[in-house]
């Protein structure tokens, strides 16, 4: 019996997903201070190449505000780099709790836990929550992140899944469930590839009825909705009512990192129990100084909301009368769906090699296979000038090839 040939194994792999059309290559790109959303990019010959980012989740230009730098800049003076090790042991630094501070003021809350992710808050936080409450039952989106389906998973509970925003399919589920058991439902405010918004009020109003706790993601809203970033849930003056909110830095706070908010003995007890919490170094404090910064300042700035928001309905605009297929949701994400996967890679290859814009292909498994798609999003940096440019592009692409015989559907 000859020995596993790992090599091939792993060969073979990469082989199966080549010929899948799900294998992914990376482009490096340089972006430059004050020139967001143009960057640099190498390509894989090794050419550099200035090109305009179209599909960026930095939706406020906050990576780059002079606000956040100089607070980062600071911080690496008076601090140093790293953290030192875990929040349990050396870690917890004042910047910390000050943004934990912070935080309970933007959602109203009685206590906030900072997690080095948006990825590892949703694992940590789910798995921990689900293996604390007995005999509970889950009720999570279809759509939901990767990131709270593996914290789900983890919680070892049972688990309903219910249709995509489907009120009435998630209350069947409910109905069917013991009035008595604990019970979870777990969802998203704004959903990232579909540019969607759930029904937060009519689920809040379910949960209410079969005594179940709420855990909402915003990690796509934090920052650019709400009067002071607080989320959907702020905009929609319900954020009281929601047991637990998770949001991150990453997006449109410009930096990184991840959180929850909620009643001080939940998040205390997710504190205790969480492993992602527990075992992982603590954010350095230049990343958690920028962070705070921009959280405090986008409490009181709605410049960069409003222009984000009104570059997205500028950008929809022109799209409907291209009559492109886009998916119509209410968010600042516009999905522009393409249909095939090798046709979607086309169109990015297009876009990059001879408009000097960059938009990743979102392919299968991401999404559903049929419903390959360029995720678009125009920040608040992008002018009214680069989207007609990209509007150009794609008007091109529209008359001068096939894939608009796919596009249309």
């Amino acid at each position: 019996m000859t020995s596993f040939n790992y090599s091939a194994h792993f060969k073979h792999i990469l082989q199966s997903t080549h010929e899948n059309g799900r294998f992914r290559n990376f482009l490096p790109l340089q972006r430059h201070v004050g020139n967001f959303p143009n960057a640099t990019s190498t390509l894989p010959n090794g050419t550099k190449k200035d090109v305009t980012i179209w599909c960026s989740n930095d939706y406020l230009g906050m990576g780059q505000n002079p606000i956040v730098m100089n607070a980062m800049h600071k911080a690496i003076q008076q601090y140093g780099t790293g953290a030192g090790g875990t929040r349990s042991i050396s870690g917890t630094t004042q910047l910390i709790t000050q943004l934990e501070d912070s935080l309970c003021d933007l959602h109203n809350s009685e206590s906030a836990l900072v997690f080095t992710s948006g990825f590892t808050s949703n694992e940590g936080s789910l798995g921990a929550l689900i293996r604390l409450l007995p005999d509970c039952v889950v009720f999570s989106d279809e759509l939901n992140h990767a990131s709270m389906i593996i914290g789900i998973r983890n919680g070892g509970a049972e688990k309903h899944i219910f249709r995509h925003n489907d009120i009435e399919h998630l209350e069947d589920l409910l109905k069917a469930t013991d009035i008595h058991r604990p019970k979870l439902i777990a969802f998203e405010s704004v959903y990232s590839m579909d540019g969607d918004i759930a029904p937060i009020a009519d689920i809040i109003a379910l949960a209410k009825k079969y005594n179940a706790m709420t855990y909402l993601d915003e990690v796509h809203a934090v920052g650019l909705y709400g009067p002071r970033g607080g989320g959907v849930a702020e905009q929609l003056n319900i954020m009281d009512q929601i047991d637990i909110i998770e949001g991150t830095f990453g997006k449109a706070y410009g930096v990184m990192g991840g959180f929850i908010t909620g009643k001080k003995e939940l998040i205390e007890t997710i504190r205790l129990h969480a492993p992602a919490f527990i075992f992982t170094t603590a954010l350095p404090p230049v990343v958690v100084a920028g962070a705070l910064a921009s959280v405090e300042y986008l409490k009181t700035s709605s410049i960069e909301r409003d222009t984000a928001h009104a570059n997205a309905q500028h950008l929809k605009k022109h799209i409907a009368k291209a009559d492109i297929r886009t998916l119509q949701g209410q968010s600042h994400i516009v999905p522009l769906i393409i249909g095939d996967d090798a046709c979607c890679k086309a169109i990015t290859s297009i876009l990059l090699n001879d408009y000097n814009i960059y938009a990743q292909p979102i392919n299968a498994p991401t999404v559903p296979k049929g419903t390959e798609r360029l995720r678009l999003t125009a920040t608040a940096a992008h002018t009214r000038d680069h989207i007609n440019t990209l509007m150009n592009a794609l008007n091109d692409l529209w008359s001068s090839h096939e894939f608009s015989k796919i596009m249309t559907g």
